[in-house]
């Protein structure tokens, strides 16, 4: 999920990741950053490789 924050003239977004969890319902909070500027619509985020490599080895325990 994004959220445009900052100004015009200091633009930022804020990604989260999450989980939707069954037992007990509700959404499990995963990671969470502020990325300077805007991504371009329908463009990716640039996802630090540590941050990648964090949710990766969390995702197989």
């Amino acid at each position: 999920a994004m959220e445009i924050t900052g100004t015009k003239k200091h633009p930022t977004e804020v990604w989260t990741m999450y989980q939707i969890l069954k037992k007990p319902k509700g959404i499990k909070i995963i990671s969470a950053w502020r990325y300077p500027g805007r991504t371009p619509e329908g463009e990716k985020p640039i996802i630090p490789e540590d941050t990648l490599e964090e949710l990766d080895n969390i995702l197989k325990n």
